[in-house]
C-alpha cells in the first residue's frame, strides 16, 4: 500500500492524511467519502486533495466530488487506441503522465495530447496549451512537477474564489537524472563479455601451448628422422606463430620464475619503497613451509593457462591476493566498537588495540547518527542516542572517539561503516586527522604560551569542550600537559583543540601546510555506499541522484588532494547478504554496484587511474561453499574488466576487500556453538587472502559484544595466523580441484547474473523496478524455509538439540547507553550550537550555495563541519538536495 509508506513521510503540522477502504470490489471511492470532505472542511482545512483507487475506463465518481480533477497515468497504458476508452480524458481538467523518465515517455505524451484534442475538439490548438504534462515524481525539483503544481494552482483560481498570491521554486542543486548515460547502460553485459572473451582467449592458446610441447617432445624422440623432424618442426612454426606475445612471454619466463620463488628472500615495491620478506616459515618440527607454492606443471599449456587465469599472489589477475606477499606485523584484523558517547567507544578501541602494532580501527555509529540527525529528547531519538553504535554529532565528538589514535600513522587504519551521512562523518574524520597533526606541530615547536594566549582571547574560561575521563570527571589541559583519567594507551593526542580548529590558532600558510600532508597520510575506509543501502540496507537520507553527486565530489576532493591511502567508498556485499541473498547473489550485486559507480564517476571526466585505487570492497563470509571462492572471483572479475575493458593500469586492477564473519549465521540458540561458525568462516577469509577481516563475537545474536566475547572474537583469527600451520603458506587455496571448479562455476553465475541486470536497464533500471529488493527477499524466504523445515541442517538449531531442547539464550544483560550519556550528548550538542550560533547559518547558506551552483560539496563541507552539526547539514541539505523517498 503506496499510501500507507507516505503517510510517514507527511510530517508537516498544517498537513493531514487518511486512507479510507472501499469495502467494495467494483468502486474507486469509499462510501464514507462526502462525510469525510464535510468533516476536513469543519476542521478549516483550506484545500483537500481527493484521490480515487483507480477510475480506469469506467468509473469517473470522483468528479462528484471535486472543483479541479486530475487524471494520473504512466506511458505504460498499452495500445494508442486504448486512450478512446479512458473516459477521464474527456473530464479532467489536468492529465500527468508520471514515470516520464520510462522508454517510450515522449511517444505516450504526444500521444495523450492528440487524443485530449480529439476528445475536446481542439484540432487548432498548439501542442504547449494542451493540458498534459510529462513529470518525474521520484525526482526532487522535477521541472515537470513544478509545472504541474503551477497549472494546477491556476486551474484552482479559475475554477474557485481561492488566490495563492505569487509563489516561486526554491534553486537547488543541478544534479544530472541520468547517471550513467544512455549510451552507457550496456556497461555491465560489455564487462560480461570482456571477461568471457578473456577466458576463451586463455584456452586457446593453452590448447596451442599444448601441442607446441608435444611436439617438442616428439622432436626430442625423433631426432635422428630428418624427415619427421621436419615435418614436426613445421607443425613447431605454425603454433609458435598462433601463440599471442604475451603467451610467449609467460611460457618462456617460467622457469625464472620457479628460481625466484624458490630463494630465500623476495623483493618487490610499493611506492618507491623497497620491501624484503622471508620467502619460508619454519615448523617446531624444522620443516621449512614455503609463503608461496608454484605448481609442479611441466605441460607448457598447462603453465600458460595456470599464469593466466591463477597466477602468483601480487600478480595478474590477482586470484590468490593482491600482494606478493602479506605485510609484516599488521594482522588483517579489524578492532570493532562503536556504543555510548564518543568517550565510551574510544575506550573500548584503546582496549581491543592495546599491545598490537597496527591500529585497525572500525567504527559503528547509533542509528541517529546513520540518519544525519543530532541528538535530542524527541520520544523517536532520545531511546536511540549511543545504541547499537557510538553518538556523533559534531567535530568534537570525532576528535574524541579517536583521541589518542595518531591518525597519520602509517600503522593507523580507521574504517567508519556510515552511509547517508558518510561525507559529513568523513569531514568529521579529516578535520580531526589535520587538527592532531596541528596539535604535535604547536607541541613540537614550543607555541604552547602562543597559541593559549589566542584562545584565552577567543572564549571564556570553561567555555571550550572537554573529555570525560574514565572517574567521569574532566580531562583539562593545565599548563602544557593533560591532567585527568583517560584510558590506557591514550596519551591525550587530539583534545588540545576541541572546539577550535588548527586554523584558528596558526597561520593560515602553516595550517594549509599541515592540512596538505595530512590528507595524503590518512589510512581508513568509509562505507558511503548508496546503492547498497537502496537495495538492502535501507539508511539512504538524501535522493539517489544527490547522494550520488556527494560521493563523486568526494572522490573528486579525493584526486585534488591526493588522499591516496583513504577509501573514498566501501562497495557493501555485506548487508546484501545479512538481508538474506545467497552468496553468488551478494558477489554479483555488490561487483555490478562498483562498476556502476566506475561509469558514473567516468562520466563525471575523472580518469580511471585516479579513483579505482579509492575504490574498495566489503564482503560476508557465510558457511555455503560459494564463500571459499568469494574474494579470488571478484579479484578476477575486477582485474579483467579493469585492464581490459577500462585499460586501467595495475594498481586500479587490483581489488581490495575486507569480510566479515556472517551477522546471519550468529543464533541465538546454542550461543556458543557460533564461535565454531565463526572460526570456520574466518579460516575462508584467511585462506582466500582477505585484505582485512573482522570476526563477530558469539553473543552479537542477543546484545551488543561484551569485552569478554570481543576479545574472544579477535582470539580466533589471531590463532589462525599465529598458530595454524598451514596459514604460514599464502596460496593454500590454489591446486585444489575443488576452489578451481567452484572458482569458474561462481564466476560464469556472477557473469550471467551482469546479462539479467543489463536486461533491466543497468543497476540503476533494475532499482527503479525493485529488481535487487525482490531477488533479496526472495532468496532470504527460501532460507529460512530451509531452515525451519530442518532441509539445511543447523546444529544445535534445528538439529543436534540438548536434552533441554536448545532454547533461545535471553540475555542476562544488555548493553545499553546510560541516561547520562545521552543527556551528556544533548548538552554538548547545545553548547556547540551556542559556542558558533554566530557562524553556522552563514556556512550552511554557504554550502546550499555551493550545491545550487553544483561545485563541490565535500571541499566546502570541510569548512561547514567547523561550525555546524551533522543534524543541522543534514536538513540544510535536504532543501537542496532532496530527501530519499523509497521506490513503490
Amino acid at each position: 500500500m503506496g499510501d500507507r509508506i507516505r503517510m510517514n513521510a507527511i510530517s508537516h503540522p498544517r498537513a493531514y492524511m487518511r486512507s479510507l477502504a472501499t469495502r467494495d470490489d467494483n468502486t474507486a471511492l469509499s462510501g464514507a467519502m462526502q462525510e469525510a470532505i464535510d468533516i476536513c472542511k469543519a476542521a478549516d482545512f483550506d484545500l483537500i486533495i481527493l484521490e480515487s483507487a483507480g477510475v480506469g475506463q469506467s468509473d469517473a465518481s470522483i468528479l462528484d466530488y471535486c472543483d479541479v480533477s486530475m487524471y494520473v497515468m504512466t506511458p505504460e497504458y498499452g495500445a494508442a487506441s486504448q486512450l478512446e476508452k479512458i473516459n477521464m480524458l474527456d473530464y479532467a481538467d489536468l492529465i500527468c503522465i508520471n514515470k516520464f523518465d520510462k522508454a517510450g515517455a515522449l511517444d505516450a505524451l504526444a500521444d495523450v495530447k492528440k487524443q485530449y484534442k480529439r476528445n475536446h475538439q481542439l484540432f487548432t490548438a498548439k501542442d504547449e496549451d494542451i493540458p498534459v504534462i510529462g513529470t518525474m515524481a521520484s525526482k526532487f525539483n522535477d521541472d515537470g512537477v513544478n509545472h504541474l503544481f503551477e497549472l494546477l494552482l491556476k486551474k484552482i483560481e479559475a475554477k474557485t474564489s481561492a488566490k495563492f498570491g505569487e509563489y516561486h521554486f526554491a534553486e537547488t542543486a543541478k544534479v544530472s537524472q541520468a547517471v550513467i548515460p544512455s549510451s552507457r547502460v550496456r556497461y555491465l553485459s560489455e564487462i560480461a563479455e570482456t571477461n568471457r572473451g578473456y577466458d576463451q582467449l586463455v584456452k586457446e592458446q593453452a590448447e596451442f601451448a599444448s601441442k607446441l610441447y608435444q611436439l617438442q617432445g616428439a622432436i626430442e624422440i625423433v631426432k635422428a628422422d630428418k624427415s619427421v623432424t621436419d615435418a614436426l618442426q613445421k607443425q613447431i612454426d605454425f603454433y609458435t606463430e598462433q601463440l599471442t606475445p604475451v603467451a610467449k612471454k609467460l611460457i618462456t619466463n617460467w622457469p625464472n620464475k620457479v628460481a625466484e620463488y624458490q630463494k630465500d628472500f623476495y623483493e618487490y615495491t610499493v611506492r618507491d619503497k623497497v620491501i624484503k620478506l622471508p620467502m619460508t616459515a619454519t615448523s617446531l618440527s624444522g620443516t621449512k613451509i614455503p609463503k608461496v607454492v608454484l605448481p609442479k606443471y611441466k605441460d607448457w599449456g598447462d603453465i600458460l593457462k595456470w599464469q593466466a587465469q591463477e597466477n602468483v599472489p601480487g600478480h595478474f589477475p590477482f586470484a590468490a591476493g593482491v600482494f606478493p606477499l602479506k605485510r609484516e606485523g599488521e594482522d588483517p584484523t579489524r578492532m570493532f566498537a562503536g556504543e555510548g558517547g564518543p568517550e565510551r567507544t574510544n575506550r573500548r578501541f584503546h582496549y581491543v588495540s592495546v599491545e598490537q602494532p597496527a591500529k585497525r580501527l572500525s567504527t559503528a555509529f547509533d542509528s541517529v547518527t546513520l540518519y544525519g540527525e543530532d541528538p535530542d529528547h524527541r520520544p523517536d531519538i532520545y531511546g536511540k542516542v549511543g545504541n547499537s553504535g557510538v553518538s556523533i554529532a559534531t567535530v568534537d565528538d570525532a576528535k574524541k572517539l579517536y583521541s589518542g589514535f595518531d591518525l597519520c600513522d602509517p600503522k593507523t587504519s580507521v574504517s567508519m561503516t556510515i552511509n547517508g551521512p558518510a561525507p559529513m562523518l568523513l569531514a568529521f574524520f579529516m578535520n580531526a586527522a589535520i587538527d592532531q597533526q596541528c596539535e604535535k606541530y604547536i607541541l613540537e615547536n614550543n607555541l604552547r604560551d602562543e597559541v593559549n594566549k589566542i584562545i584565552e582571547s577567543k572564549f571564556k574560561k570553561g567555555e571550550l569542550p572537554f573529555y570525560t575521563g574514565t572517574d567521569g570527571k574532566p580531562v583539562l589541559p593545565e599548563k602544557g600537559e593533560l591532567t585527568g583519567a583517560l584510558p590506557k594507551g591514550n596519551d591525550g593526542l587530539g583534545l588540545r583543540l576541541l572546539g577550535l580548529s588548527g586554523a584558528d590558532v596558526l597561520p593560515a600558510d602553516m595550517y594549509e601546510k599541515i592540512k596538505a600532508y595530512a590528507l595524503t597520510q590518512v589510512r581508513g575506509t568509509v562505507q558511503a555506499d548508496i546503492l547498497k543501502e537502496d537495495q538492502a540496507q535501507n539508511t539512504c537520507i538524501f535522493s539517489t541522484e544527490f547522494a550520488l553527486k556527494l560521493m563523486g565530489d568526494v572522490q573528486e576532493y579525493f584526486i585534488k588532494e591526493k588522499v591516496r591511502n583513504f577509501y573514498s567508498v566501501s562497495i557493501s556485499g555485506y548487508h546484501i547478504a545479512e538481508a538474506g541473498a545467497n552468496p553468488i547473489t551478494q558477489l554479483a550485486f555488490t561487483l555490478s554496484n562498483g562498476f556502476t559507480y566506475v561509469e558514473y564517476y567516468l562520466s563525471r571526466g575523472m580518469n580511471i587511474d585516479d579513483f579505482a585505487a579509492n575504490l574498495s570492497f566489503f564482503f560476508s563470509n557465510g558457511m555455503d561453499p560459494e564463500y571459499s571462492v568469494i574474494g579470488r572471483v571478484a579479484r578476477k572479475i575486477w582485474a579483467k574488466a579493469m585492464k581490459y575493458k577500462y585499460k586501467a593500469n595495475k594498481r586500479s586492477q587490483m581489488l581490495k576487500y575486507h569480510i566479515q564473519t556472517s551477522g546471519r549465521s550468529l543464533h541465538a540458540q546454542e550461543i556458543d556453538f557460533n564461535d565454531i561458525r565463526t572460526t570456520l568462516q574466518a579460516l575462508y577469509a584467511i585462506y582466500d587472502n582477505c585484505n582485512s577481516l573482522h570476526t563477530n563475537a558469539y553473543d552479537e545474536a542477543i546484545t551488543t559484544p561484551t569485552e569478554e566475547s570481543v576479545r574472544r572474537a579477535m582470539a580466533i583469527q589471531l590463532i589462525i595466523n599465529r598458530e595454524l600451520g598451514t596459514a604460514k603458506n599464502e596460496n593454500p587455496n590454489q591446486g585444489s580441484f575443488l576452489i578451481e571448479e567452484l572458482t569458474d562455476l561462481v564466476e560464469e553465475a556472477v557473469l550471467a547474473e551482469f546479462d539479467r541486470i543489463t536486461e533491466r536497464g543497468g543497476v540503476l533500471g533494475s532499482m527503479e523496478r525493485m529488481y535487487q529488493r525482490n531477488k533479496i527477499q526472495e532468496e532470504s524466504l527460501y532460507y529460512e524455509h530451509q531452515k525451519h523445515s530442518g532441509e539445511l541442517p543447523l546444529v544445535g538449531v534445528n538439529t543436534f538439540l540438548n536434552k533441554k531442547g536448545s532454547p533461545t539464550i535471553l540475555p542476562t544483560e544488555v548493553i545499553r547507553s546510560t541516561t547520562e550519556e545521552k543527556e551528556l550528548q544533548i548538552t554538548n550538542l547545545k553548547a556547540f550550537w551556542k559556542r558558533n550560533e554566530d557562524k553556522s547559518d552563514e556556512m550552511l547558506n554557504r554550502l546550499r550555495i555551493v550545491a545550487i551552483n553544483n561545485g563541490n560539496l565535500f571541499e566546502e563541507l570541510m569548512e561547514t563541519v567547523k561550525y555546524c552539526s551533522l543534524g543541522q547539514i543534514t536538513h540544510a541539505l535536504y532543501e537542496v538536495g532532496g530527501q530519499y523517498r523509497r521506490n513503490m
